[in-house]
């Protein structure tokens, strides 16, 4: 099984996973660079504190945003929910970015060999993106709620996607779970992506399995459920990077963090 696992790791990164990723970070290792590009993406223009009513000479303000820093991605989730999602796999491939503040992302997959029996393959994908506030296109939340809405919209959109199903989750300020099939010649695979908003922070966690070799497919329910468990891990992990740099416990209208 070396030769299928390696040839199957290179379809699932490039083709299988969502690609809402190519978006904020990509499933290749190009993520995030481009610096031009990047600072366009996160609306990393010159932030301003204050109202939106205009400072006193007239020039328009805007909000601060509430979270100034991003965790590493690879170490968001704890190492009982990667041994759970991706069994065995090795450490975490973390993506290029050009500013760990504003992006970045970190990928792992796993190959079950049972042998004669078949193999389980799974990839999972984190992927974190921040917004600074900006006066001429509005506060960091408003931002991030904008490009949360069209991450769900290219999930929803994935050439091939078979049974897609859509729904709310109460992870973050705002969270949607797009779940879909999507049939490739070495199995069906059954693709979960979350995307969730917290303040001015969008959390992508894309997280795909199959059954290969004549092994059956896994349960869609099963991997939509670990799938929102990393999730809010990385929701969880987001907020506490951003309160030990405060000194306080979290911004003023952050959401509850799950234990």
């Amino acid at each position: 099984m070396q030769r299928p696992a390696k040839r199957l790791t290179r379809i699932l990164v490039c083709a299988a996973a969502v690609p809402v990723l190519l978006a904020a970070s990509g499933c290749s290792s190009d993520s995030g660079s481009g610096d031009s590009g990047a600072k366009k993406d996160s609306g990393a223009s010159a932030s301003s504190s204050g109202g939106s009513d205009g400072g006193a000479d007239g020039t328009p303000t805007v909000e601060k945003a509430a979270f100034a820093k991003l965790p590493d991605p690879c170490g968001a989730l704890a190492k009982k929910t990667l041994g759970d999602l991706v069994p065995k796999a090795k450490s975490g491939s973390a993506g290029r970015s050009d500013d760990t503040s504003m992006r970045g992302t970190c990928s792992w997959n796993s190959l079950e060999n049972k042998g004669v029996d078949g193999s389980q393959f799974r990839w999972l994908n984190v992927s974190l993106l921040r917004f600074e506030s900006d006066a001429a296109r509005g506060s960091g939340a408003k931002l991030a709620g904008e490009y949360q809405a069209k991450q769900v919209k290219d999930a929803q959109a994935t050439d091939g996607a078979a049974n897609v199903k859509t729904s709310a989750l109460s992870t973050g300020d705002a969270a949607q779970l797009v779940r879909y099939d999507l049939k490739k010649k070495e199995g069906s695979f059954k693709q979960q992506t979350v995307v969730a908003r917290v303040e001015n922070v969008v959390v992508t966690v894309d997280y795909n399995g199959a059954g290969l070799a004549g092994d059956k497919a896994p349960s869609a329910d099963t991997l939509a459920k670990a799938a929102q468990k990393a999730a809010q891990e990385a929701v969880n992990a987001v907020i506490a990077a951003n309160s030990a740099s405060n000194g306080s416990p979290s911004p003023s209208k952050s959401p509850k963090a799950a234990s």
